[in-house]
């Protein structure tokens, strides 16, 4: 592979690179060594890595980085309230910051949320409840709210925004909200240019158990244990995903250990094809997913789609 490094400048009108995959499936690795050819700066996209304290769990891997600047991570206590609209306000002045060191900023994660919402770059609003809104919007049923939203706002990204009245209700909220809002794109002039990495089935399935016993070996369950004594309660780590559920469960004695690996092995496998699906949706909602297989030199695959950008407009005329 060639080691020729290339400058953000000669990726103009690029100005984001995305790096995005399943569970398992080595995204980090690939972001860092990429990274390395593109003078790039990482940017996290991963709802648990924001945490300070879950590392093992999270899989941070922070020594993968190594000397490559990395954002994101170890930014709020457990505990801490933080979402996808937390996450957009923060990615903006970052990626900024990054362009005027002048490198590339490089999008890395799996959290479907959080990379939606900077693909689609579009700014999310402020909406604390509105409790005259949900007076008015009381005695109306299950199917009327369902209706009403869907007038505000047809295109739902989250379809459970239907399923649930509550959460139809916060949609409401939040629709009304943006018709008042700054409506121009988050980011100016967005060009990202998008890969995902993936594995043959059977393959990814052996890396995810794989990597869950290492985890294990590493001292998963002594973190939670850990991140409880500091005073994260059940019900919290139980919120911060299937790791730390799990072993939650399993620490107050409703799981056996051997239920608990049975379980969280199975959880984590249906969660990586959640993953894929929710990618999918991506591509028709009109992601351009460059993907790249995992088991044929991925960062040759990138490199290579990298360079004919470049090279298309070193040679295009002034």
């Amino acid at each position: 592979m060639t080691a020729t490094k290339i400058t953000p400048q000669q990726l103009q009108p690029i100005n984001l690179l995305v790096i995005l995959g399943a569970t398992a499936s080595g995204k980090t690795n690939l972001a860092v060594s990429a990274a390395r050819l593109l003078q790039g700066e990482i940017i996290s996209a991963d709802s648990r890595q924001v945490y300070r304290g879950m590392d093992i769990g999270s899989g941070k891997d922070i020594q993968e980085y190594a000397d490559i600047p990395y954002h994101m991570i170890d930014i709020v206590n457990p505990g801490d309230d933080f979402d996808v609209f937390a996450f957009q306000q923060r990615f903006v002045p970052i990626f900024n910051a990054i362009h005027e060191r002048q490198h590339l900023p490089i999008l890395c994660g799996g959290t479907g949320m959080y990379l939606d919402t900077i693909l689609r770059n579009e700014r999310m609003v402020a909406a604390p409840p509105n409790p005259a809104l949900r007076a008015e919007l009381a005695p109306l049923s299950d199917e009327e709210l369902q209706h009403y939203l869907m007038q505000l706002e047809p295109d739902q990204h989250n379809r459970t925004n239907l399923d649930q009245r509550e959460r139809t209700l916060r949609a409401i909220e939040i629709a009304q909200a943006k018709q008042h809002s700054d409506t121009s794109p988050l980011i100016p002039a967005l060009q990202p240019l998008i890969f995902g990495l993936r594995w043959p089935r059977a393959v990814l399935r052996h890396r995810i158990t794989q990597r869950l016993q290492e985890r294990l070996q590493q001292g998963l369950i002594e973190e939670v244990e850990q991140l409880h004594r500091q005073g994260v309660s059940w019900k919290q780590l139980e919120f911060y995903g299937l790791e730390y559920r799990f072993i939650a469960q399993h620490l107050q004695q409703q799981l056996t250990r051997n239920d608990m690996l049975q379980k969280l092995g199975s959880a984590i496998h249906q969660f990586a094809k959640r993953q894929d699906t929710w990618f999918r949706r991506m591509e028709r909602k009109g992601c351009n997913i460059h993907w790249l297989d995992g088991d044929q030199q991925p960062l040759q695959q990138l490199i290579a789609k990298v360079e004919k950008y470049a090279n298309k407009r070193t040679s295009s005329p002034s």
